[in-house]
């Protein structure tokens, strides 16, 4: 390894006056893999997005190849040798792999693009990564590997002295991986500098040189990959104080019945085999990082997406759940963690949105029954204590934790007896989060069944009876709440198996 060509000090920034990211750091020396590693919503991709000028920073400071910097978006990152390989990758597919690749710097004879010489750099580059890729050929008719070295032979092209790879391997064959590795091995050896952000503990031991860890928009630490352990990784990166004491024992009796049951659920790359149950009463939080398949498994339930295989079961009866329409009936509620764009209409009005889906109900004739909608809407203000003038308020006026609560009044009033809330708290502050919790468990003793997807570790432990842990598409783990902590839970979530 080399001398630092990247150093970033005290970074902050604010969205919306929330702080996303609080004194980051983080350097890197030419030659060298720093794994970027932190639960959801550490900052990873904020600070990231800062680096290659996608968002301006609050605070501190950037500095490349000993010069302050600031750049005013990722054309001028990249003109500087800052280049980045996104998870989701970014190509024309009708275009052959060297017209993407030269994409924004193709090289021209006169007025005209010169297909040829970009042919035959293109092959230029493949060999210097040892790949056999065609450059002639559509980039649509390539695996998803390959079209993820030709991005990484894009930033080649662009003379990068600083990659870094998003979560590269999330669509990878274990093959596709090896390659990938000798090819940063062989970038290493130029001086590349590589930040590489991946979730995958056995990859982060096998690439990386140091572990920067974030949590919660702060960096937190550095440890030298030979010298830590796995443990020692998720110590750091799920070390915050648990301000609310953790459940300590299911409040499920041992005898309620199963509500729900999926039995090998497949949806393509993002379910796999996925099988749990849900009693009355229950709480089962989905836990796991991101890309493992939690809300993909949510919308099958829900029928938003349909599956490949699969069954699912509702008070032990097989039911056919083929769009949101057969799970509402069926008496499922999904509870978006979009809820501004899949729970709400926010010009709407709050009474309005509380019966949205339950119309039917309010028929008379041909005429919905306005004086009972009022009432009832008024009711579920009240029992739920949405904080709103009148049920006339517009949604979009409300706070998140008042918006979130119409959401649940909408699938109350619909009377379901089974609730999916997929990252019931997301946005909204502490005073509405202790309300969101009480409210679940509120509806949990009054017989309700929730399944709740939730990021946050503590959320977790604090309102889950069992916790079923996800990780790329399958279940890795069912845990009791009694046997349940951060650390076997980020285990568990970070468990990769083999195809």
């Amino acid at each position: 390894m080399g001398e630092v060509i990247l150093r970033m000090k005290n970074i902050k920034k604010y969205f919306s006056g929330v702080q996303a990211l609080k004194n980051a750091d983080l350097e890197l020396k030419s030659g060298e893999v720093i794994a970027l590693v932190g639960e959801n919503g550490a900052g990873k991709s904020t600070l990231m997005k800062i680096l290659t000028g996608i968002y301006k920073r609050d605070g501190g400071s950037v500095e490349y190849m000993g010069q302050e910097v600031e750049y005013n978006g990722p054309r001028e990152s990249e003109k500087a040798g800052i280049s980045i390989v996104h998870q989701e990758l970014n190509m024309m597919s009708d275009l052959t792999v060297a017209q993407n690749l030269f994409i924004g710097h193709e090289i021209m004879q006169g007025a005209l693009i010169n297909d040829k010489l970009m042919v035959e750099k293109a092959k230029e580059f493949f060999a210097k990564l040892h790949i056999a890729i065609d450059p002639e050929v559509k980039i649509g008719d390539l695996t998803v590997g390959k079209q993820q070295m030709v991005e990484i032979a894009k930033a080649i092209s662009k003379q990068a002295r600083v990659i870094i790879f998003d979560e590269p391997t999330a669509a990878l064959t274990d093959a596709e991986i090896a390659e990938l590795f000798k090819v940063i091995a062989d970038l290493k050896a130029d001086g590349v500098g590589i930040i590489y952000i991946s979730h995958r503990m056995d990859e982060i031991g096998a690439i990386s040189d140091r572990i920067v860890v974030m949590r919660d928009g702060e960096y937190v630490g550095t440890l030298e990959t030979k010298d830590c352990t796995k443990a020692d990784i998720i110590k750091l990166m799920v070390g915050r104080t648990v301000y609310t004491d953790p459940k300590t024992k299911s409040c499920v009796p041992p005898d309620a019945p199963v509500v729900l049951r999926c039995e090998n659920l497949n949806r393509g790359k993002f379910v796999k085999n996925v099988s749990f149950n849900l009693r009355k009463g229950e709480i089962l939080g989905i836990a796991g990082l991101m890309g493992s398949g939690r809300t993909e498994t949510a919308r099958l339930l829900f029928g938003a997406d349909k599956k490949d295989s699969g069954k699912i079961f509702i008070n032990d009866k097989e039911v056919r759940i083929d769009s949101p329409e057969d799970a509402v009936k069926a008496g499922i509620g999904y509870l978006s963690e979009d809820r501004k764009r899949y729970g709400l209409i926010v010009d709407k009005s709050v009474e309005d949105n509380t019966v949205m889906a339950s119309v039917d109900k309010f028929m008379k004739g041909l005429f919905i029954d306005k004086k009972r909608t009022k009432t009832v809407s008024e009711d579920f203000a009240r029992e739920l204590r949405t904080k709103t003038p009148s049920v006339d308020q517009i949604v979009k006026k409300l706070s998140g934790g008042n918006q979130q609560k119409v959401v649940i009044a909408k699938w109350l009033c619909q009377d379901s007896n089974i609730l999916i809330f997929d990252e019931p708290t997301r946005g909204i502050d502490v005073g509405a989060k202790s309300e969101i919790y009480q409210l679940m468990d509120t509806l949990a003793k009054k017989g309700k069944s929730i399944i709740m997807i939730s990021s946050e570790l503590p959320e977790v432990l604090r309102m889950s009876d069992r916790i079923v842990v996800m990780c790329e598409g399958r279940v890795s783990k069912i845990l009791n709440i009694e046997e349940a902590n951060q650390e076997n839970i980020m285990e568990a979530a970070t468990n990769r198996q083999e195809n």
